[in-house]
């Protein structure tokens, strides 16, 4: 079993910088494959981003060039750097764990999920 707690998000104004972290406890996170998704008011829960085994990364197009997300093993956490953030970023961001060294986009590969957090970006 795996939890995840998640840090950061807040409001920033277009064109600014947010960083979200993600924690996990109860099992080495090394050995799990992590996604971020988000979710807008009335929208589907969509693909950001994900890392796998010794870093490997994917992006959606949408946010390519401006997110980047990085892990730290030895504790146990994973982050999203956001740049030049744009109204359209607004959501509630979400990180997920799978077991494995392969991510994917698809919410439903995921078994654990953090708590979210509100991302605003006002323009």
């Amino acid at each position: 079993q795996v939890q995840l707690v998640q840090s950061g998000g807040g409001l920033v104004q277009a064109g600014g910088s947010l960083r979200l972290s993600c924690a996990a406890s109860g099992r080495t996170f090394s050995n799990y494959a992590v996604g971020w998704f988000r979710q807008a008011p009335g929208k589907e829960r969509d693909f950001v981003g994900t890392t796998w085994g010794g870093g490997s990364t994917a992006y959606a197009d949408s946010v390519k060039g401006r997110f980047t997300i990085s892990r730290d093993n030895a504790k146990n956490a994973v982050y999203l750097q956001m740049n030049s953030l744009k109204p359209e970023d607004t959501a509630v961001y979400y990180c997920a764990a799978r077991r494995g060294f392969i991510g994917s986009a698809e919410p439903g590969g995921y078994a654990y999920w953090g708590q979210g957090t509100q991302v605003t970006v006002s323009s």
